[in-house]
């Protein structure tokens, strides 16, 4: 099993030169991977799995600029820019989610405008998503924000200067690019930062380019949904799991948003019994997650796994009473 280096060693490493039998979560453009499988010497193949992987953009509530208590990016601050509603709404339409999915993720992923992707039932059909650059211009001049000598807007004398973060691979440089690019025809400065993944994803508190701190206005990376029910997934907008250094930023409400009603669904949400009514709240969690701008959903990804051809699978008679089960469920 391959594990730690980049993401395209590992897929070659499996598919191409054999050295391993398998290697998980493939952060690779789909068109590597076609290039390695559909090679004539190849040794093994790129298997997804679907589920609720969702990669998105979360937006910073508070400002990570300004220290209070000695602490940035803390509840106590808001956001200068993105505290305009119209800003979220802009920058919302500047993500190319289709463009990201046909020329970075291929088949491994699908774009979408929800939160939560999977199961089903959990999922909205309330929300949509479009790229429309003009109607960005336009929002964004209809709330006060002029361009200046420079083509980049202001407003009070805020100069509209975002940064936006994420870890180190293509896939996600690429889509920051794609981003800023749409991002520069709005009057939008956008200040790319990419941090080394062991450095983004650790929980060293003496750590500052971490996920949780969040020292940048905007940051991007996936959720990985490890079960079925979306309570753990939708845990980390609630005001009680806000990071904060009191909980050496081991708080999962990284964006420090504070919404009581949304408080209140998701408590409701933990007690509620009924299936239908239960499903019916978590939608309900992610229509105002997403319309609010909290977070910019691009694209649900598959879990994509480079696999020997050697690897065989034998069933044994506990699998085939598991598999039997399994159908019996779905069909219920």
């Amino acid at each position: 099993m391959k594990g730690g280096g980049d993401a395209v060693s590992a897929a070659r490493a499996v598919i191409q030169t054999g050295e391993y039998d398998y290697a998980r979560n493939m952060q690779v453009e789909d068109e590597i991977l076609v290039k390695l499988e559909n090679s004539s010497n190849s040794k093994g193949r790129v298997d997804i799995l679907w589920g609720g992987w969702i990669e998105h953009i979360k937006l910073n509530s508070a400002d990570p600029w300004t220290e209070v208590d000695g602490e940035r990016s803390g509840a106590k601050t808001h956001h200068p820019l993105l505290g305009d509603p119209a800003v979220r709404q802009a920058l919302a339409l500047l993500v190319d989610r289709a463009s990201v999915q046909a020329h970075i993720y291929g088949r491994t992923a699908t774009a979408t405008g929800n939160f939560i992707n999977a199961p089903g039932r959990f999922v909205s059909k309330n929300t949509k998503w479009e790229f429309n650059i003009e109607k960005a211009n336009q929002m964004l001049e209809g709330a006060g924000w002029k361009r200046g000598p420079d083509g980049i807007r202001a407003k009070d004398g805020k100069r509209l200067k975002l940064v936006f973060q994420t870890s180190i691979n293509a896939p996600r440089q690429k889509t920051q690019a794609i981003v800023k690019q749409a991002c520069q025809k709005t009057g939008i400065e956008m200040e790319l930062k990419s941090v080394t993944a062991s450095v983004y994803f650790s929980s060293d508190v003496a750590n500052p380019d971490t996920v949780s701190k969040f020292y940048a206005d905007l940051e991007m990376y996936t959720n990985t949904v490890t079960q079925p029910d979306p309570e753990a997934l939708m845990r980390q907008f609630v005001s009680w799991q806000i990071a904060s250094k009191d909980n050496k930023w081991a708080g999962r409400n990284i964006v420090r948003w504070r919404n009581d009603e949304y408080d209140k669904v998701f408590r409701a949400a933990e007690q509620e019994l009924d299936p239908v009514k239960r499903a019916a709240l978590f939608v309900t969690m992610n229509d105002m997650v997403v319309e609010d701008r909290v977070v910019i959903p691009i694209v649900n990804r598959g879990q994509v796994a480079a696999m020997s051809h050697n690897l065989k699978a034998t069933l044994s008679p506990w699998d085939n009473d598991f598999w039997n089960l399994r159908d019996w469920y779905r069909e219920a």
